[in-house]
């Protein structure tokens, strides 16, 4: 009976919620948690007693026990906001074979597991964009799942950047797209969080055509937000070209990444959508890199 009951409201859960949970629940069984040392309620260790500790963290009934002092040390319970976004134009609604997941499904896949992660940390998550501010507790996943539904169809999501919009001081952020608009556009939206120490990561979701170009022969490409289309008497003839030019668009967006202290990697569609979210997770738990963004992006 309590199975039968568990399957029904198991129905009548979104198929997203669903799945985002199961890869969350993956990829948390290999990762530690983003405790951290700082100022809390809850207790994580003792060690001992080092010059420079203040009197007050001494926990003397535990020192007492034995022959060391021992300084009481308490979880990190400042939880930081996380700004998660999605790009949801019309490009990300290619893919090349029907067995794949289309770039959108999967970019929303992983923007929704990483939110289920970060909420059970204790972190603090909301869209970018959205009209709700940051929460975190178990009503974050169906209410991010919510407003994802929301506004997949919005005018105001046809941009494939990220909304303008100013973040937080030492806040992170989440951007997942495919990324193919002209460098310059990109790094002027990273350029707008740079200096106000907001830690970033750029996830690429491409479809593996979109990476190989495997196409042979005469082909057509029709472009999905209102570009002309193209056609290619041999595609063979230009596969080389494209190879390098996707793998240059690719080094430019590492190395805005890179000059702005954020992550960046790469995700096809064709590939399990854990090792992506764990990339993510792991990257929002390092600090964010050092130097400065205009004399990098510059050199």
């Amino acid at each position: 009976m309590q199975r039968q009951r568990a399957e029904q409201l198991a129905s009548t859960l979104p198929p997203l919620l669903v799945a985002a949970e199961r890869v969350a629940s993956t990829v948390a069984q290999g990762v530690h948690g983003r405790r951290r040392v700082g100022q809390g309620d809850s207790f994580w260790q003792f060690r001992h007693y080092t010059f420079g500790d203040s009197v007050r963290s001494v926990d003397w009934r535990q020192s007492a026990k034995g022959d060391h002092v021992y300084v009481r040390e308490t979880e990190w319970e400042a939880a930081q906001s996380v700004w998660l976004w999605r790009d949801a134009s019309a490009s990300m609604r290619y893919r090349s074979d029907r067995k794949l997941p289309e770039k959108l499904e999967r970019a929303e896949l992983l923007l929704a597991a990483l939110a289920a992660l970060l909420a059970g940390s204790g972190e603090q998550v909301a869209l970018l964009g959205g009209v709700h501010a940051p929460l975190r507790g178990q009503n974050t996943l169906p209410r991010l799942i919510g407003e994802l539904d929301r506004t997949r169809d919005a005018v105001d999501v046809a941009t494939s950047l990220p909304p303008a919009i100013p973040l937080p001081r030492h806040g992170a952020t989440v951007w997942i797209g495919d990324f193919l608009s002209p460098v310059a556009e990109i790094e002027a939206r990273i350029a707008r969080h740079v200096g106000r120490g907001v830690r970033g990561f750029l996830l690429q979701v491409v479809d593996p055509a979109e990476a190989g170009l495997p196409f042979r022969g005469r082909v057509r490409f029709d472009g999905m937000e209102g570009e002309a289309s193209t056609l290619i008497s041999r595609v063979d003839n230009v596969r080389a070209d494209y190879h390098r030019r996707f793998a240059e668009h690719q080094a430019a967006l590492r190395h805005l990444a890179r000059a702005a202290g954020w992550h960046y990697a790469l995700h096809q569609t064709d590939q399990p959508p854990e090792k992506a979210l764990l990339d993510l997770y792991v990257g929002l738990s390092q600090p964010a890199g050092t130097g400065s963004y205009r004399d990098s992006v510059r050199g």
